[in-house]
């Protein structure tokens, strides 16, 4: 399997947020909450503060690293939650087809007419803030091209010939879909997850921005660029680092994702040879 530049981009990218977020307690020069202090406040980058301080002069550097922390975890559990729900719906609709296949097919076509974010808006509203409630709504919204991604594999699977020697010699539909079927789909999952992790890493942001994400004080890169509206123009890093942040890890992943569908898709890989 040839690995393209994206690939490693991407993988270079999202190693450094993953770095940055395990080494946080480690590496972080102060602590991300209690070391505020106002004589200290909008200070611009320095030998100290490597990118300067925020209005109630907390270390800006410190915080985007334990920030990091917040992002992986939204966007692995997300994802994980989302893959197993859209890959059980869509395995056990292409599989079994009937009545069941044009259910899933509707509520699938229900969620994605919905806005994604206006659905983890609206499930946030019932559950309220906080880091329970922002992996409960990411969790159950962006499921819905997963499920369709592993309807569509299993359509096409179910017709090989080791499946049907796996019924033949009376295996379970079930024993079937997770042994037969879905490791030989994983591919186009795993490639789905990871760009989906770009994509929770940026909604988690944007619901924090809104004030429905990770309250204050914990740090989260939306929540800071909340606290950086008013303080734009007098100390334009305190917004500049962690946009820069946020970007940063959403490229990585979108770049590793689309790497690996180059190198998992046999056209891509004849057509780049």
């Amino acid at each position: 399997m040839r690995l393209g530049f994206n690939f490693w981009l991407g993988a270079g990218l999202t190693t450094l947020v993953i770095l940055a977020g395990i080494l946080a307690p480690w590496i972080a020069p102060f602590d991300p909450v209690l070391d505020a202090d106002l004589m200290n406040s909008e200070l611009p980058p320095d030998a100290t503060f490597w990118f300067g301080t925020d209005g109630q002069g907390r270390d800006v550097y410190t915080r985007i690293l334990y920030g990091a922390q917040i992002s992986l975890t939204v966007g692995i559990v997300s994802q994980v939650i989302n893959s197993i729900i859209g890959v059980t719906l869509g395995m056990t609709a292409g599989y079994w087809g009937g009545w069941w296949d044009d259910l899933v097919n509707g509520f699938t076509n229900v969620m994605l007419a919905i806005p994604s974010l206006i659905f983890a808006l609206a499930v946030m509203a019932v559950l309220g803030p906080g880091l329970p409630s922002l992996l409960i709504a990411l969790g159950l919204t962006n499921w819905s091209w997963t499920c369709r991604i592993a309807r569509s594999s299993t359509l096409s699977l179910k017709s090989l010939g080791y499946v049907q020697a796996a019924q033949t010699l009376g295996y379970g539909d079930l024993r079937i879909m997770f042994t037969q079927i879905l490791p030989n789909m994983m591919g186009p999952i795993l490639v789905m997850a990871t760009l989906g992790m770009g994509s929770a890493v940026l909604s988690e942001a944007a619901l924090s921005f809104l004030g429905l994400g990770i309250q204050p004080p914990f740090p989260s890169w939306g929540s800071m660029l909340t606290d950086a509206r008013q303080l734009i123009q007098l100390a334009p890093w305190v917004a500049i680092f962690p946009g820069l942040a946020i970007f940063l890890s959403v490229l990585g992943f979108n770049l590793l994702g689309d790497g690996l569908r180059d190198s998992l898709d046999p056209h891509m890989r004849t057509r780049n040879p």
